[in-house]
Order: C-alpha cells, then sequence, then structure tokens
C-alpha cells in the first residue's frame, strides 16, 4: 500500500504531485484524516470505506484499502503481498462472494510445490485425493466466512449451493490449463511460487469482464528455483505497477494471533 502524508484533500492537487499509477492516501487537514484511493486514469478520489463485506471486516487500514481495490470495479487486476495471516486470501474471498451477482464463477487457486522433493506423483489416490491437501488452506478461509452466517440458515445453505453448483471452484492452477477466463472472479494464492511467464499466461488467459487477484509473501517461497525478486508476484508487482487497471497493496500488520505475529517476527 503507498500511503503518503499530504495536506491537499482534492483529486486536482494530488493529481499534480502524484506518480503515475494508483495510489491509497492517507490525507491529514489539521486534526482530520481521510483515506482515500486515488484513480489515475479517472483522476478520482474515493474514500476508502471500512465497512464490513460479507461478515469480514477489516481489522486495519491496510485491509480496509485491500477491499476497496477488490471491490473496485474499474482494477481488473489486484495483487496483495503480506506474511502469513494478514488476511490475503480471506479478504480476497470475501470480495468475490460479495460480488457474487457480478461473475458467473469464483475460482480460487493455487501452484502445486511438492514437498520434500517428492513428486506429486507419489501421493496415493486418484488425482483429486493427490490435490486436496494443497487446497486445504482455501477451504478453511471458506469454512471461516461460513461460519459467521453461523445463525442464519437460509446463508449458509446458499454458500453450500455456491460450492455444489461449482459458481465457487477450488481447483489447483494446471487445471485451467486451456481455458479461457470469461466474468470470473479469479484468486490466485500463494502466487510467490509461480514463474514470471506463468504470471503472465494467467493475466492473457482474462476474457471479458473478469478480475484476476494474486495474493502471496514473496519472502516465502517454496520452490529452489525462484527468489524474493525472481518470483512472479514480485514480477507483476514491479511492472504492472503504474498501470490504471492495477492496484497493489502490502499488508503487514498480522491479525491472526500474537502467537502467530511471533512466528513472523522471531523464527
Amino acid at each position: 500500500m503507498k500511503v503518503k502524508k499530504n495536506k491537499c484533500i482534492d483529486a486536482e492537487n494530488i493529481s499534480l504531485s502524484a506518480k503515475e499509477g494508483n495510489h491509497f492516501y492517507v490525507l491529514k487537514n489539521k486534526r482530520k484524516v481521510a483515506n482515500v484511493f486515488y484513480n489515475y486514469a479517472l483522476k478520482t478520489l474515493s474514500a476508502v470505506s471500512t465497512d464490513a463485506i460479507f461478515k469480514i471486516k477489516p481489522k486495519n487500514i491496510e485491509q480496509a484499502c485491500a477491499i476497496h481495490a477488490l471491490l473496485d470495479p474499474n482494477i481488473k487486476l489486484v495483487s496483495i503481498q503480506g506474511n502469513a495471516g494478514t488476511g490475503k486470501t480471506l479478504l480476497a474471498l470475501a470480495s468475490a462472494l460479495e460480488q457474487r451477482r457480478e461473475f458467473r464463477q469464483i475460482y480460487i487457486t493455487r501452484p502445486i510445490v511438492s514437498l520434500s522433493n517428492k513428486d506429486i506423483g507419489f501421493l496415493p489416490g486418484d488425482a483429486k485425493s493427490k490435490t486436496d491437501p494443497f487446497m486445504a488452506p482455501i477451504w478453511d478461509n471458506l469454512r471461516f466466512i461460513k461460519d459467521q452466517f453461523s445463525g442464519d440458515e437460509k446463508m449458509t445453505a446458499k454458500i453450500d449451493e455456491l460450492i455444489t453448483t461449482e459458481k465457487i471452484a477450488i481447483a489447483p492452477l494446471a487445471f485451467i490449463r486451456g481455458r479461457t477466463l470469461t466474468k470470473i472472479f479469479f484468486i490466485i494464492d500463494e502466487a510467490q511460487n509461480l514463474t514470471p511467464h506463468e504470471v503472465k499466461t494467467i493475466i492473457s488467459r482474462a476474457g471479458e469482464h473478469t478480475k484476476i487477484v494474486f495474493t502471496g509473501d514473496i519472502y516465502q517461497i517454496d520452490t529452489p528455483y525462484l527468489d524474493s525478486e525472481s518470483n512472479g508476484l514480485s514480477y507483476l508487482i514491479e511492472n504492472a505497477k503504474n498501470h490504471p487497471l492495477y492496484a497493489h497493496i502490502t499488508l503487514q500488520k498480522g491479525e491472526r494471533s500474537e502467537l502467530a505475529n511471533l512466528a513472523n517476527a522471531l523464527l
């Protein structure tokens, strides 16, 4: 998230000093503070809301900015970088569900990175059995959202229906091969494990009315062939930063638990 303290409170003054690309700002004028998003192409300012979406309320201004970008129909490509526990995947999924009527399908995926130098083929079972363990964190986030509606039988049934009818689809990244992604809210989790070529290939598959969201932590890479600079997520952030269809947010504050924050800070 690019934050700048500025006493100017109108889009015209910001446009005079802003660099190319979309930016989030913290505007200060005496004792008043406003969190806003500046759309470079439209030369407009919009307030960043802290309201809950799909019963998921942002816990800090960084999360609120991420939600704003995820909900903005003018932003077609979003990347969210942050440590474990900062809420990247949860915010992306909640935002997708909030806009479920605007898209034909919500598709959530992640690259499969083999563990202990063993290929996925060594795992027992069919293709689904082999890949389900890798998708478990996404299902955990979906269950967490569903738990927020524990007293609302109608909504919990609706979420189950979205899954059974594949309005929400969770599958490994390899399963999208050959597809054209039209009118899809497409979330790619753990994007730091992608190569720049893979990121380009994914974006090039986007059809009309599709939104693509990459989430990940560039400092937590699971493949020996990539590092914090050469991975696909870093490549995207650096090369798309000035494009009017793109927004990037870095989440720094962990919100999972004090114990999780300790792990990120010390281990």
